[in-house]
């Protein structure tokens, strides 16, 4: 059979039955698109969170009291001897390579100021905090560096919180009440926005020991040291623990890097963006269910023909690569007119819905496109087979 006769037999079969060929086609692109929308959407899930959590840089390391259980879970001060205190934070500033080092301690209290009062997450820290976390100050300035175990009772506002206590007015050198305590206010930070479900701007900044007595806590809740991206973070994590061991008599804390914690979340987000992707991938299922039903009956329709092809000296192979090649145009039109459904979609989402973080990934759109053609194949491959089995003889006689 000619090259030219096998695309002619193939496409003439598809002209003929055009509502047929387009309601197939349709199960199809309908499986596609929800693939693309739905991948589009956990990708750009992936994306948001990733960059979400990596603003503040990437060479930073939490230790938190209390020694990981095999399971990986912080028993916290339960689980240790020697809580963190403000003391550990400053011997960790000892380390060469330790640019920033922050104690970390958060709660949540009441915040007035004159008639106006509300509760608020307060954040205990130490004065380096905006350099380790990327945080700017708009005015004023950040804690200032004083004796780490009596601090002034100085207080930084977030933003949000600075505008619901005092509106336009400046609120620098102005005293506040934090869970009964009086603070003068010495500086407003930066809008920062919403980081991982956190609202960084309703926030207030009080010293980590004032914020422990605050809390009555006598531990930090954490301890983040920022090192030079020049240093091996093996050799920034065995130096802490050798230095955390020297002062508690033993290994009681955990120390977690922020390559660790990324590649937790991604192993998390990828699950999540193959879990959409195998939902949206039912629909292709449909699909090709009905590509079965159709070449099928395409087949039962076509048993005379079958057997004028066959009698003519066309081989099995031949009439088996006919239904097929049928089969694959099907379901690669299918697929190419999914995959502009689901990228239009997914473009009018991102338009009208801006905070909806939605991604396109071309790895999942080829995919995409390359399972299509492969449902056509593997869909078709039985009633190919019935047709090239048929006795030549026996499908002449078939009215």
């Amino acid at each position: 059979m000619r090259t030219r006769d096998f695309f002619r037999l193939t496409s003439s079969s598809l002209i003929a039955h055009r509502m047929r060929s387009f309601l197939t086609t349709l199960g199809i692109a309908v499986g596609i698109a929800a693939v693309v929308l739905l991948t589009s959407i956990g990708e750009g899930v992936h994306q948001f969170v990733l960059s979400e959590f990596t603003q503040f840089g990437t060479t930073l390391v939490a230790i938190n009291p209390g020694k990981a259980t095999t399971s990986g879970v912080s028993m916290g001060v339960f689980g240790t001897e020697r809580p963190l205190t403000i003391e550990d934070a400053q011997a960790l500033k000892r380390l060469p390579y330790a640019l920033a080092v922050v104690p970390f301690v958060q709660g949540n209290a009441e915040v007035e100021s004159g008639n106006r009062r509300r509760r608020t997450t307060v954040y205990g820290a130490g004065a380096q905090m905006p350099e380790a976390f990327k945080m700017d100050v708009k005015s004023g300035h950040f804690l200032p560096n004083d004796d780490p175990t009596a601090p002034r009772a100085f207080v930084v506002l977030g933003s949000k919180l600075k505008k619901e206590l005092f509106s336009d007015s400046n609120p620098l050198g102005k005293r506040i009440t934090i869970g009964g305590s009086r603070f003068r206010v010495v500086g407003v930070m930066e809008s920062k926005g919403t980081v991982l479900g956190f609202d960084m701007d309703d926030t207030a900044y009080i010293p980590a020991s004032r914020a422990m007595t605050l809390f009555n806590r006598d531990s930090l809740h954490e301890i983040d040291v920022l090192y030079s991206e020049e240093t091996p973070v093996e050799k920034v994590t065995e130096g802490i623990k050798q230095l955390l061991i020297s002062r508690h008599g033993k290994e009681d804390v955990t120390i977690t890097t922020q390559q660790q914690m990324l590649d937790v979340l991604g192993s998390v987000l990828n699950v999540l963006t193959f879990a959409v992707a195998a939902i949206g991938g039912i629909s292709l299922l449909v699909g090709a269910i009905g590509i079965v039903t159709i070449m099928t009956i395409s087949v039962n329709e076509r048993t005379s023909e079958i057997g004028l092809i066959r009698a003519l000296g066309a081989r099995q192979s031949q009439v088996l690569s006919l239904f097929l090649g049928e089969a694959i145009v099907l379901a690669g039109i299918g697929g190419l007119a999914g995959l502009g459904l689901g990228l239009g979609i997914a473009y009018l989402l991102n338009l009208t819905i801006p905070a909806l973080p939605v991604h396109t990934s071309w790895n999942y759109v080829i995919l995409a496109e390359f399972i299509a053609v492969i449902i056509g194949l593997a869909a078709g491959v039985l009633p190919a087979r019935h047709a090239a089995k048929l006795d030549p003889v026996e499908a002449l006689r078939t009215e």
